[in-house]
């Protein structure tokens, strides 16, 4: 997998700022980054809210509606860092957030990295390294990645995701049948519209336990990325500001207590970003 890259400040001046803003961890921040990382005076998180728990996906907590997940904690922690308020702008899919970025209605966001995704956003850390692949019903003779291109299988996957182009590269016999939510593909595999469906391996083994119960997840992956912090592309305040966000959360502990707190207790933090 390709090594996660730092996209350096514009100007060492620019650097000194914000390094000397995100030092002493509790510090307030420099006025000029929380306006550059929070231009409306709110923190605005664009999160991708699903039908399955993930390091990418949050989900709504039933009692109340609103989304809970370990980008919404990571979002929380950046805001009360900055001292401003949070807005969750949720998203039925990564790839809606990654529209979403240029149109400015988000200030930061978490998705899986990707080289179309890098023309259009800039990408931080990742907090968590992903391996995609595929869940089929339990009495589907499919037993491997290769049998999910074989004659007559339909796969399928979320449009828009990194996910789901992967998948799509992978195939040389079929196409992807592609579907807008989780919901909707989660639905396919229920009703026959699909044999396989593509995902990151921590949701579908929670969708496996939890939705359903009898279907299998195949060994091995077709995709490995990072899950990273991203900002709209051109902001080098912000970005250097959420970098230095992330490898503190990953060092200190918040992205494994996040990712505890949303049942993933053996999910592994990723490590420190090569600079």
């Amino acid at each position: 997998m390709r090594h996660l890259r730092f996209i350096p400040l514009c100007t060492a001046l620019l650097l000194s700022a914000v390094l000397a803003a995100c030092a002493g961890g509790a510090a307030k921040p420099d006025p000029e980054i929380v306006r550059a990382l929070a231009p409306t005076g709110k923190l605005r998180a664009g999160i991708a809210v699903g039908a399955v728990s993930s390091p990418t996906w949050s989900v709504r907590d039933p009692a109340t509606g609103q989304p809970r997940g370990v980008t919404v904690d990571l979002a929380t922690a950046l805001a009360a860092q900055l001292g401003v308020p949070l807005e969750l702008k949720p998203y039925a899919s990564t790839g809606e957030i990654t529209n979403a970025g240029p149109k400015g209605e988000w200030d930061v966001g978490f998705m899986p990295r990707d080289a179309t995704r890098e023309a259009i956003l800039d990408f931080g850390p990742a907090f968590f390294l992903v391996e995609s692949t595929w869940l089929v019903r339990g009495d589907s003779g499919i037993t491997t990645l290769a049998d999910v291109d074989k004659p007559g299988v339909k796969p399928a996957g979320v449009a828009g995701t990194t996910t789901a182009r992967s998948a799509a590269r992978s195939l040389k016999n079929n196409k992807l049948i592609e579907f807008r939510t989780s919901d909707e593909l989660i639905d396919s595999i229920r009703t026959g519209k699909a044999d396989a469906i593509a995902l990151g391996r921590e949701s579908l083994v929670d969708l496996a336990n939890k939705q359903l119960p009898g279907s299998r997840v195949l060994p091995g992956y077709y995709q490995a990325t990072g899950v990273s912090i991203v900002v709209p592309k051109g902001h080098a305040a912000a970005l250097a500001y959420v970098t230095d966000f992330m490898e503190k959360a990953k060092s200190d502990g918040t992205v494994k207590t996040a990712l505890v707190k949303s049942g993933l207790p053996d999910a592994a933090v990723a490590p420190p970003m090569k600079r």
